[in-house]
C-alpha cells in the first residue's frame, strides 16, 4: 500500500470510528467545511447538520475492498465496502477527500444499502 493509500484509508477508519462518529469536535477535525453526503437511508446531510445534534450511532464497522482513485494532486475518490458488526447491514460506500492547507478533508460520502 503506498503512502498516500495508506494515510486516506487510516482517515477513512477514523470516520467511521465510534469516537469520532459520537464526537462534534472529531468528526469535524474529519469534514470539509463543504462536505455533504448522500446517506444510505436515502436522505441528503449536509455540513452544518452535524454541528447541532445530528447523531450518529457508535456502530462498530469493518471496511474491506478499499481502493483509491486519485482525482488529481488534491483530490481522491476512495470506494470500500462496510458490514457494519452491530447492525447487520452492508453497504457501499465512496468518498472524495480533498487536500486543504490542514491536510486532508472528507468532501463528499455515499452510501449505499448492499447485500451480505
Amino acid at each position: 500500500m503506498n503512502d498516500l493509500k495508506r494515510e486516506i484509508y487510516e482517515l477513512e477508519c477514523r470516520h467511521i470510528s465510534p469516537d469520532v462518529r459520537t464526537s462534534k469536535v472529531k468528526l469535524a477535525e474529519v469534514l470539509d467545511d463543504e462536505f455533504y453526503e448522500f446517506g444510505s437511508s436515502g436522505g441528503i446531510i449536509q455540513r452544518w447538520e452535524y454541528d447541532g445534534d445530528h447523531p450518529l450511532s457508535p456502530d462498530h464497522m469493518e471496511l474491506s475492498e478499499f481502493k483509491i482513485h486519485q482525482l488529481g494532486k488534491e483530490a481522491v475518490l476512495t470506494t470500500y465496502r462496510i458490514e457494519n458488526k452491530t447492525t447487520g447491514k452492508n453497504t457501499n460506500r465512496s468518498s472524495v477527500w480533498k487536500k486543504r492547507e490542514n491536510g486532508w478533508k472528507l468532501f463528499f460520502h455515499q452510501g449505499t444499502v448492499a447485500k451480505p
